[in-house]
């Protein structure tokens, strides 16, 4: 049986070809780190860094590589933000949709005198602009909001929000985990001071990195997360001050960096407004077909505007564990039950305690896997 991976809020799959022959091709022939000798094979993955970082930049209308910090991961991109921006005391607004990734970074540092609270979201996941201008104080320090859930696939007024902010003099993050690489993202019209996204998802890179992209003035109040050797400023014990070392610390995942620059030059060419286009072709079709299946509930927005393609289904009456475990040893449809690390999520959306059964698409999902899905649900269902 031929399994359809239904997975890619969790991590796309299958790669582009050149991202596994690029990670294999720097592990067998370049081996040198970055940043840290001048020979030939380390000036060459210096490059590829830094081809990485403008092409990172191209992509979200961000004209300063030298303000794109790679990270190990958008979670630690997410950690670097919060820990780097707040202190005891300051204030800090996020939405009720918010991944784990934010909220137990908060949770933690609620213990030590930083103040969080969560603007409400309606029942399909879309944030209350005017409670957010309503909830923000003198002492409100950053508000951070997830562009689209990774659960419902509601996607946020990012450019609102980002107007609201700038009204009242808050720095704006956003956390694009599931729009980077399938919507387009301007940094500068949404009004930014922070964008952190990982590699592996609809950036279409390998796991184990992300960027933290960063407006200068805002990089320079922000505090380094972790400090270390930069390969830089070799002859001090201080922190280099400028960028991107400030917030690079340590041996850097080159391989990842290879794979990834390889993962965006294969977007580039594909587009993401061409990614966007079919992630709606695919999101109208399932939503269409699931109309037509009785006995299961679909949460978030019932059209294809509005959302990306992540769609959180119930299956009343049954176990949704078990429904997707039929539907992977039955049909060969992959999918993710459960609370996804969003149970603030799943509060908003009425689905906690339970969870649900989470499909997403990718760039290579198809119409026909999305045909062979929606079928396979009818049969769980009925079944």
């Amino acid at each position: 049986m031929r399994t359809i991976y239904l997975d890619h809020a969790a991590t796309s799959f299958p790669k582009p070809p050149a991202v596994g022959k690029r990670m294999q091709e720097y592990v067998e022939t370049v081996g040198a780190t970055v940043n840290r000798s001048s020979y030939g094979a380390a000036q060459e993955a210096g490059m590829v860094a830094l081809r990485l970082r403008q092409r990172l930049g191209a992509l979200f209308s961000f004209p300063d590589p030298a303000h794109v910090v790679l990270t190990p991961g958008n979670t630690w991109g997410l950690n670097m933000l919060l820990h780097g921006a707040l202190r005891p005391g300051d204030h800090c607004l996020v939405s009720a949709m918010e991944h784990n990734a934010v909220m137990r970074p908060l949770q933690q540092m609620s213990q030590h005198g930083v103040r969080f609270e969560r603007v409400p979201c309606d029942a399909e996941g879309c944030l209350d602009l005017r409670a957010l201008e309503r909830m923000l104080r003198p002492d409100t320090r950053l508000v951070l909001l997830c562009h689209a859930s990774n659960v419902s696939g509601t996607v946020q007024d990012a450019e609102r929000a980002g107007q609201v902010c700038a009204a009242h003099g808050v720095p704006f993050a956003l956390d694009a985990a599931q729009t980077a690489g399938h919507l387009p993202i301007d940094f500068g019209r949404l009004g930014l001071a922070a964008l952190s996204v990982p590699g592996h998802k609809g950036l279409m890179g390998p796991q184990g990195i992300g960027a933290l992209i960063l407006r200068p003035d805002f990089a320079a109040a922000l505090e380094p997360f972790v400090s270390g050797g930069t390969g830089s400023a070799s002859d001090s014990e201080e922190q280099p001050s400028y960028m991107p070392d400030r917030f690079e610390s340590g041996t850097p995942n080159v391989p990842g960096i290879y794979g990834w620059e390889a993962a965006l030059e294969y977007l580039q060419g594909v587009t993401v407004e061409t990614v966007a286009a079919h992630d709606r072709v695919l999101a109208e079709q399932f939503l269409d077909g699931l109309q037509r299946v009785p006995g299961v509930v679909l949460y978030g927005p019932r059209t294809a505007a509005g959302r990306v393609g992540v769609f959180s289904l119930d299956f009343p009456g049954k176990d949704n564990a078990e429904a997707a475990y039929r539907l992977e040893c039955e049909y060969g449809i992959l999918t993710r039950c459960g609370l996804h690390c969003a149970p603030s999520a799943h509060k908003t959306l009425g689905t906690f305690p339970r969870g649900s059964v989470r499909l997403s698409f990718g760039w290579f999902t198809t119409e026909e896997e999305v045909g062979r899905a929606l079928e396979a649900i009818a049969a769980v269902s009925a079944g």
